[in-house]
């Protein structure tokens, strides 16, 4: 009879005092750590991108045990009664606080695919049509040009002048090759210029520009060979994400009552 009792009341013991044991991960000075700190943990490095497996479990519990040791040092020294602990806390809740509206904002008004689609049907009308493959030497006046011009005439190698006459400090050391590149990238007078000669044609007058007097030689045309749509879908959607977010902001600036 005595045996039972004893095996009741450890029973009784134990069914209080697991479940509460189960709900910490430590006793740190007599304060309890609860498990809740742990999952909070993990999940926010889930938010993060970096997923929590069972095997960093333990890592986890050692992380808030060591954060409970190091915070109880800082409360017994007051550390978290002063001006500048208040005030970063203010400002750590400020960002945390804005940081989830703006979440809430782009969880409640995502970026569709149809968004996505439409402007890379934009980029795409903007940049289509042709690309033309060019190069040019450029030099200060109109008479340089000219001389240039006239070499070339004579069997002089346009790689080798730009090579030794070129201002320009980008493609004059590649022999004037600006690679391909749409007419939109020019400035108006260059890519007027560059879009009437023919495939190996150089001008036969000096093009002026706001950088100087330009030879151009146009090398080739083809089709702009623009990236397909899935290669650059992430990269829509992001820039659509950011400019939604930015216009939310704005809006509430607008609404906004300052005095």
């Amino acid at each position: 009879m005595k045996q039972l009792i004893l095996s009741a009341a450890t029973a009784a013991i134990l069914g209080i005092a697991m479940p509460a044991m189960a709900q910490n991960v430590a006793i740190v000075n007599g304060k309890p750590v609860p498990k809740a700190r742990v999952d909070a943990l993990a999940a926010q490095l889930a938010k993060s991108g970096r997923p929590v497996g069972v095997e960093m479990q333990g890592q986890l519990k050692d992380e808030v045990i060591a954060r409970e040791i190091f915070m109880q040092e800082a409360q017994k020294r007051g550390l978290d009664a002063t001006d500048d602990f208040k005030a970063q806390m203010e400002l750590a809740r400020q960002t945390l606080l804005i940081r989830e509206l703006f979440a809430d904002y782009q969880k409640a008004n995502p970026v569709t695919d149809a968004d996505i689609k439409a402007e890379y049907d934009r980029f795409a009308a903007a940049n289509g049509g042709k690309e033309y493959h060019a190069r040019h030497i450029l030099v200060e006046n109109e008479a340089e040009a000219k001389a240039i011009i006239a070499s070339l005439k004579k069997g002089g190698k346009f790689d080798e002048i730009a090579k030794k006459q070129s201002k320009d400090p980008g493609s004059g050391a590649n022999g004037g090759d600006l690679d391909w590149a749409s007419p939109s990238s020019y400035v108006p007078e260059f890519s007027a210029a560059m879009v009437k000669l023919n495939k190996g044609q150089t001008t036969q007058e000096p093009v002026k520009t706001q950088f100087g007097w330009h030879v151009i030689r146009l090398d080739d045309v083809r089709e702009a060979q623009l990236p397909k749509l899935d290669e650059v879908k992430p990269q829509i959607a992001q820039q659509l994400q950011q400019q939604k977010l930015a216009k939310f902001q704005e809006e509430l600036r607008a609404k906004a009552k300052i005095e």
